[in-house]
């Protein structure tokens, strides 16, 4: 039996742009403005297929809903034998028409990629994208209008930042980041590191200067 041809459902465009409307205007009065990253590859390696030398040379702000509701999703904050572990992730829903405005117009990306990053200013903190769901809303009236992007606490390893932004760029200011080298700052010393004792220990158990300071014979 066909389908009733008076009832339109999945392509009336009318309908398709109210609803897309309807969640802009929900997520400009309820979300909050997070900076989007995006990921410049530098040197990929495609054999491993990772990239040392990442940067992230612009933010852009941009709205975006938290769909956590109590807190941060995730294993939480636990002590393992690495020490304190910090597991936090969260999902959160931008519009599709408002990355194609905000985001798409300026640097190309027609989505929003795994291994951008988001500013989260609540807190201060960085989260990576770990998976984009383009179909978290399945197809209202045959459209789709956002993305939920899940999200989980960004662990840096060497990444440049040189958004133009202090509170992005100096959050690793251990590295030197007016050079934009990455490179380590040899003036920036922790007063509770016990890197000092460690070595004088080190020292006084084995003699580095003998040639073989394993064995009896000094070859």
């Amino acid at each position: 039996m066909a389908k009733n041809a008076f009832f339109e459902n999945f392509s009336n465009s009318g309908e398709q742009n109210l609803i897309e409307d309807l969640i802009i205007e929900s997520i400009k009065v309820y979300g909050i403005e997070v900076y989007y990253m995006p990921r410049t590859i530098n040197a990929e390696d495609k054999l491993l297929n990772e990239d040392d030398l990442s940067s992230f040379d612009t933010a852009y702000l941009i709205e975006m809903y938290i769909r956590n509701i109590d807190s941060f999703e995730g294993e939480g904050d636990f002590l393992s034998k690495f020490g304190l572990q910090i597991r936090d992730s969260m999902t959160m829903t931008v519009a599709r028409r408002t990355f194609d405005a905000e985001i798409n117009g300026y640097t190309g990306e027609v989505r929003p990629n795994e291994g951008d990053l988001i500013y989260f200013p609540l807190n201060g903190k960085i989260f990576e994208l770990m998976h984009v769901e383009h179909e978290s809303i399945f197809y209202q009236m045959g459209s789709l209008q956002t993305y939920d992007l899940r999200a989980e606490l960004f662990e840096y390893s060497g990444e440049r930042f040189n958004t133009g932004i202090p509170d992005i760029d100096n959050r690793y200011d251990i590295y030197d980041m007016t050079s934009n080298t990455g490179v380590a700052n040899v003036d920036s010393v922790d007063s509770f590191a016990d890197n000092f004792p460690i070595e004088q220990e080190a020292d006084a158990i084995i003699d580095f200067t003998e040639n073989n300071p394993w064995g009896e014979d000094n070859y």
